[in-house]
């Protein structure tokens, strides 16, 4: 089978703190989870990433959403969102009603959890969840002292594209798009447009700069967060043009204005099979950071028991796979893998690393800046600091 494609912010203050070092998370009091999924209220309102709801209209081989409805009766309607940020207050509309569930990634999650705006999730009414890949079945990004917010979906790295017509040898370094002297791709370099991509540049002065002291690059103290403001700040003078829309990014290698940059494997895929430039990734020797992105439920659903039925649904291995082979993302349940190794033959273990355990820890997974550093201290930079920042190095 041949693959389509194969491969006003929230602030996060103490209270993320708070609320996730309490017993629960964002929930408050005793947890009163259904036992059982009753039947489907007819709707589903859903926030998603592209290519996350398909039904066929955008391709009629990949349809997930048709096969649901009929099995189901819940019609789904989706609002895309094309940062976590817009995801995360669009959730919370109307007090958290306007919508049942939003594919959210690790950047988002901790936040909907504490501002209270995800429901905790009995994982026992979903079939599958037993099935998915040990690190994505109790993460830090969506479960919090045992208690779960969510069903994993997709993953997938930031890896670094690259023009093989233009950048002619493979880049093995990050330093091919930080580094401001003599760059070759200086004006044609591209990078993600949101606070989170701080973290990218933390990455890479861990390597370059380890007298800096940074272990991990979401928890980040004064020095540490101004030394990686500080670099992209000078990268940002050799940037064409930041993306948050996918699709800029892709229309820009296809036009030719950019050149190199941070992408996922859906930019990548569309470019290569729309073949109007060529197009090739690599994961530099410094690493990547990435996502891993969890179907969450709103505390306030109007339709708990579709939305129930849509995370049951979307977390079986079918599904999964069909979902993997449109947008060039990795499924998270693991019995994927053979089929999906069956349909692309080694790219599922090359290119996606299916069921690849030690590959997915090798990533530095999206998540929520916080004060609490995770190590005994709390003098680390919260989202609100790297917010103020993101718009000191945008200059807007």
């Amino acid at each position: 089978m041949t693959v389509k494609k194969a491969l006003a912010v929230a602030a996060v203050l103490a209270m993320v703190a708070v609320a996730c070092n309490k017993s629960g998370g964002g929930s408050s009091g005793v947890s009163k989870l259904p036992t059982k999924i009753g039947a489907g209220e007819g709707a589903l309102n859903l926030i998603a990433w592209p290519g996350y709801v398909e039904s066929g209209e955008n391709d009629p081989t990949f349809d997930w959403v048709t096969p649901f409805k009929d099995q189901t009766g819940c019609k789904v309607s989706v609002k895309y969102g094309n940062t976590s940020d817009e995801m995360v207050n669009l959730m919370r509309q109307g007090g958290g009603t306007v919508y049942d569930g939003v594919s959210a990634s690790g950047d988002a999650t901790n936040r909907m959890i504490a501002h209270k705006v995800v429901a905790e999730i009995n994982t026992k009414l979903i079939p599958s969840f037993g099935q998915m890949i040990a690190s994505l079945q109790s993460p830090p990004h969506n479960t919090v002292n045992g208690h779960h917010y969510g069903v994993p979906y997709m993953w997938g790295p930031n890896f670094l594209m690259y023009n093989t017509d233009v950048v002619t040898t493979a880049p093995t370094s990050w330093s091919a798009v930080f580094d401001t002297n003599n760059n070759p791709y200086s004006g044609k370099v591209t990078a993600y447009d949101s606070p989170i991509y701080i973290a990218d540049a933390a990455l890479y002065l861990k390597a370059h700069q380890p007298s800096l002291g940074i272990t991990d690059p979401y928890e980040l103290s004064s020095a540490q967060l101004d030394a990686s403001v500080n670099l992209l700040k000078q990268q940002a003078q050799m940037i064409q043009k930041y993306w948050a829309v996918y699709t800029d990014e892709i229309t820009g290698f296809e036009q030719g204005d950019m050149v190199i940059g941070t992408a996922w494997p859906v930019n990548l895929a569309t470019i290569q099979a729309d073949e109007k430039v060529k197009a090739e990734a690599t994961i530099p020797s410094e690493g990547v950071t990435g996502w891993a992105d969890t179907w969450m439920m709103s505390s306030h659903a109007k339709h708990p028991n579709c939305m129930y039925k849509w995370m049951a649904w979307t977390s079986t291995a079918d599904v999964q796979t069909q979902v993997a082979e449109y947008y060039g993302a990795t499924p998270s349940n693991a019995q994927s893998c053979t089929k999906l190794r069956s349909d692309i033959g080694d790219a599922a273990d090359s290119v996606y690393h299916c069921g690849d355990q030690e590959f997915l820890k090798s990533i530095a997974l999206w998540k929520t800046p916080l004060a609490d550093c995770g190590n005994g201290k709390s003098d680390c930079q919260d989202y609100s600091v790297w917010t103020e920042k993101w718009t000191e190095i945008r200059g807007a």
